[in-house]
């Protein structure tokens, strides 16, 4: 299987080949020039493994949660790509990519989602892929919770770096350690998004849509405390 796999969910830029298990990928801290950087990184990566996208089998792409300029850009992307040539698409969780660049089995994944909040999720492996414990969502650093009160979980992604004054002395004991350094990559992407072209998942470029958590940005805090209160 040979895949393109996109990723501009944070304020990183990144795209990754994944051919036949073996991966070719570029990242590069893009700020706001995710537009201007990504299709000459893909047109790069073609170019060093010699291949056309109508040689390829599928596109994958970060499809959230994320920045919400972001992850349109990826959508766009991915479907003008997959259009032209041809290429069925799937999307791929940014928080489970972050889950796949640890060695862990149980990984509380937290990712910095700007005005004080963050995303976050839990995994725990089962076999090759992963088992959703905690669905992803939004919220406040102090509802974020470890699965079960503890064990041997994982903190990892950069809302632990965010936000660390909340979240740390609140799960910091109930963690095994924590990487605060992980963000979304197009390299973990990829064979994450192997193994759902192999699970059947791919579908029409069309249908391609980014995860958003946020409904409205526009909400100050406080408006967001009394919402999550009420």
């Amino acid at each position: 299987m040979k895949l393109l796999v996109i990723d501009t969910s944070t304020e990183w830029c990144s795209a990754a080949l994944w051919l036949e298990g073996r991966i070719l990928a570029r990242r590069v801290l893009a700020e706001q020039r995710h537009s201007s950087l990504l299709l000459p990184m893909v047109d790069e990566l073609l170019r060093e493994s010699a291949l056309s996208l109508r040689q390829l089998d599928g596109i994958g792409y970060g499809a959230g949660p994320g920045s919400f300029t972001g992850l349109r850009i990826a959508c766009a992307v991915t479907q003008g790509l997959a259009l032209g040539a041809d290429l069925p698409v799937v999307g791929v969780s940014t928080l489970e990519s972050i889950a796949e660049q640890t060695a862990a089995d149980r990984v509380l994944a937290v990712l910095d989602a700007r005005m004080a909040e963050v995303y976050w999720a839990a995994y725990q492996r089962a076999g090759d892929d992963w088992q959703c414990v905690t669905e992803p969502a939004l919220a406040l650093p102090e509802s974020v919770s470890v699965p079960d009160g503890g064990g041997d979980w994982v903190g990892a992604g950069n809302g632990f770096s965010a936000l660390g004054a909340v979240l740390r002395p609140r799960l910091a004991a109930q963690l095994t350690r924590i990487d605060d350094s992980l963000m979304p990559d197009a390299a973990a992407m990829a064979g994450l998004a192997a193994r759902a072209f192999g699970r059947g998942e791919g579908m029409d470029a069309a249908l391609a849509a980014p995860i958003y958590l946020r409904d409205k940005v526009a909400l100050t805090i406080d408006e967001r405390r009394a919402k999550r209160s009420a």
